[in-house]
């Protein structure tokens, strides 16, 4: 009642402001407009980001890298293994002043802010920044800072011409500029020579056209109390996206915040809203209900330090006890069961061939392996998130649980709204505390090794397996990975990637794949080229609406 309430008022508690423009519900606003100093919750930024600026690569629909600031590029490996990238830039695109170019030097600034950022290490490719972050570790002088900056692989040959090196090959990098917004430039023009303090109220308060753009939109106004960031139509961009018959741009998009989005959208008082509960997908779906495969896996994880989990062909087991189809039968309007780590859509995934020689559903073979096991007379603890998502996490759980007791095996369900903390949590004796824990994946680019660096020995999988056979799988492992990411040869790299696949998933079943998720939206019909990309955020690249699209929705 109180949420009806507040729809039909209009209030700022409920997110919904009578102003002019398309209003979209997003999960979070961003915290920061930075792109290049960024921010640990980096997530809830690239609505904003993707929506006004671009990076030297894109993506096509199929997930290959494709030109985009860039309009070619050479790739060279010197004497020294260093891979060096030449990008040539285009001459046409603006800033949406209209009159300020794109330029090398955009990217140079850009680049150096990153490698001081909160985000810092995620520029470790290029060479030289393992030097900048251990000066910044050590409390450096500003002198000693920038010299070291200046040595760093990111170069401006010309005012068109962009010269990158990285440490060592890195067959992922072209398609980590496309989307991670740390590589976007920076206006140089403007920024170049300000103070930090500055540079940080230059972002922070949007005023007379800044910050400038390079995509479609530009930030006109951050709203952190109403929680809203007004988006006004950048006409200079030379990202525009074709216009259909009958369509026009969108002047104004007002992105807001709101916990009644969906009674929002019910009521016409918003154009958009994500559909973040599982409960509510089930039923009759509504018409204008659309659907994102995402760039993700859903998959059971395994305690490998506690028995009797600590032995492969137990989880292998378990992994082949689980009938994927009849887990998501229902769950969601449409589901993509599977038993491998890289979705099909990823460049680079396992053929079907590959996948077929992975863990998949014999119950018989699983029930004869585990009916000889020892300690498999205690419940297994299953560990997974609390509260509704567009994860149908309770009744894979419940489902979960159902299929193992078929094969012997008991499951006790412990839901948990300190996950992270319970699944790090470790027990007097050493090992990790629970059993079984179940997690989402995402991709972060276009590329396998996004998917396997959870699983290195410095990744947060909670697993334990780097303690495995003394760390020899682990060390194999990591191996491939390293070999696959030098590896100039795509298919010989898809190849490497594939081992990699197998060993985590079957020679040493460290978890087992359930699902691909999609995300799930509703968008008015007047709303055209509004999406949701393979990484889970918010696409407003494309964005166009019906001549006759009313105004203020």
């Amino acid at each position: 009642m109180l949420a009806l309430v507040l729809v039909a008022t209009g209030c700022g508690r409920c997110g919904f402001q009578a102003e002019p423009g398309v209003k979209i519900v997003v999960p979070a606003m961003p915290t920061t407009l930075d792109w290049s100093h960024s921010d640990p919750t980096s997530w809830s930024n690239y609505p904003v980001m993707l929506a006004t600026q671009r990076g030297l690569t894109t993506l096509a629909p199929d997930n290959s890298v494709q030109p985009g600031l860039a309009r070619s590029w050479e790739r060279v490996l010197t004497e020294r293994g260093q891979e060096v990238f030449t990008f040539h830039l285009r001459e046409d695109v603006r800033w949406s002043d209209g009159t300020t170019p794109l330029t090398a030097q955009d990217f140079v600034l850009g680049w150096h802010r990153a490698l001081q950022g909160r985000e810092r290490g995620e520029m470790m490719d290029l060479a030289g920044a393992e030097d900048v972050l251990a000066l910044q570790e050590r409390g450096a002088s500003p002198e000693a800072l920038q010299a070291a900056l200046a040595r760093v692989g990111v170069e401006a040959v010309d005012a068109h011409t962009l010269r990158v090196t990285l440490s060592q090959p890195r067959g992922y990098f072209l398609a980590r500029l496309a989307n991670v917004y740390l590589f976007f430039p920076t206006p140089s023009a403007v920024l170049q020579g300000r103070s930090e303090e500055a540079v940080r109220d230059y972002f922070d308060r949007p005023r007379d056209g800044h910050p400038l753009a390079l995509g479609p939109y530009r930030v006109e106004e951050w709203d952190r109390a109403g929680e809203r960031v007004r988006l006004v139509h950048n006409p200079h961009s030379a990202f525009l996206p074709p216009l259909g018959p009958g369509e026009r741009f969108a002047p104004v998009l007002t992105l807001l915040k709101s916990e009644v989005g969906p009674a929002l959208y019910e009521r016409g008082r918003v154009a958009f809203v994500f559909v973040d509960s599982a409960v509510a997908l089930r039923g009759r779906a509504p018409e204008d209900l659309q659907r994102e495969p995402l760039l993700s896996t859903y998959f059971l994880g395994f305690n490998t330090e506690k028995a009797p989990l600590n032995r492969p062909e137990v989880r292998r087991a378990l992994s082949q006890a689980i009938d994927r189809e009849a887990l998501m039968k229902g769950l969601l309007p449409e589901v993509r069961p599977s038993q491998v780590l890289l979705p099909p859509e990823l460049p680079g995934a396992a053929t079907p061939e590959e996948a077929a020689r992975l863990p998949h559903f014999e119950p018989e073979r699983a029930r004869e392996t585990l009916a000889s096991v020892a300690g498999l007379d205690r419940p297994l603890r299953l560990v997974y998130r609390s509260g509704d998502s567009f994860v149908p996490e309770v009744a894979i759980a419940e489902r979960l649980a159902a299929q193992l007791a078929r094969v012997g095996v008991q499951v006790t369900l412990d839901a948990r709204s300190d996950f992270s903390a319970e699944v790090a949590r470790r027990t007097p004796s050493g090992p990790r505390a629970y059993d079984l824990y179940l997690r989402r994946l995402g991709a972060d680019y276009a590329h396998p090794n996004t998917f396997f660096t959870l699983f290195e020995k410095s990744g947060l999988h909670q697993t334990g397996w780097e303690t495995q056979r003394g760390g020899e799988p682990m060390a194999r492992f990591e191996s491939l990975l390293e070999r696959a990411d030098a590896e100039p040869d795509a298919e010989r790299a898809r190849t490497l990637y594939a081992q990699a696949q197998a060993l985590l998933l079957d020679e040493m079943a460290v978890i087992a794949p359930l699902y691909h998720p999609d995300r799930y939206f509703r968008a008015r019909t007047f709303l055209h080229g509004v999406d949701v990309d393979p990484f889970n955020f918010l696409s407003l690249r494309e964005l166009r609406l019906d001549a006759s699209a009313p105004e203020g929705r």
